[in-house]
């Protein structure tokens, strides 16, 4: 057994495919809709880590609070912090905490998509 994706609800399959391959340098691998199940999803993936967002398209969407502790979350590590922070910065996204150095030995920032999915980017100093 091994670990294959994390998946998001979010409003807007499509409008969330822009946010993450333009913004977050995503690559999109496919999009499909079930009618049965009624739902719109899109597989995505960036340096072999895969996420899934899945459209409810019944209209079930209750955007999650973000709040601390900023859980769940799906976390990525980054080889350079200060760089990943610009890149944030620049494409116009807020950072929820961070940067902030942790005795443990990383160094972590959580910001959120536009539907308050959680994300965490992590450098590991030891590394």
């Amino acid at each position: 057994m091994k670990y294959d994706h994390m998946c998001f609800q979010v409003s807007d399959v499509d409008a969330s495919i822009e946010f993450y391959t333009k913004k977050l340098g995503f690559k999109l691998l496919s999009v499909d809709e079930s009618e049965e199940q009624k739902i719109k999803f899109a597989f995505l993936e960036i340096n072999g880590s895969k996420l899934e967002l899945l459209e409810d398209l019944r209209g079930n969407f209750e955007k999650p609070k973000v709040a601390e502790p900023y859980c769940p979350h799906y976390c990525l590590e980054v080889e350079d912090m200060d760089a990943t922070v610009k890149q944030l910065k620049e494409n116009g996204i807020e950072i929820l905490s961070g940067p902030t150095a942790c005795v443990a030995g990383e160094i972590l920032v959580y910001f959120a998509d536009p539907d308050g999915n959680i994300f965490e980017y992590i450098k590991w100093l030891d590394k």
